[in-house]
């Protein structure tokens, strides 16, 4: 999850440097949901590795 993140981070960047405003606002929002889904993954994650000990 966090490679699609940065994928779309570097997709951002770029087509941001080109002028494609549209699109670097789109892969950026789209690598902040991912972001925050692996975040969320990732603590859930944590949780239930302690629940378990």
């Amino acid at each position: 999850m966090l490679r699609w993140t940065i994928t779309f981070i570097i997709i951002a960047i770029i087509a941001g440097i080109f002028g494609f405003g549209g699109i670097a606002g789109a892969s950026a929002g789209i690598a902040k949901i991912c972001f925050f889904i692996f975040l969320g993954l990732f603590v859930l994650s944590l949780l239930r590795g302690l629940v378990k000990k």
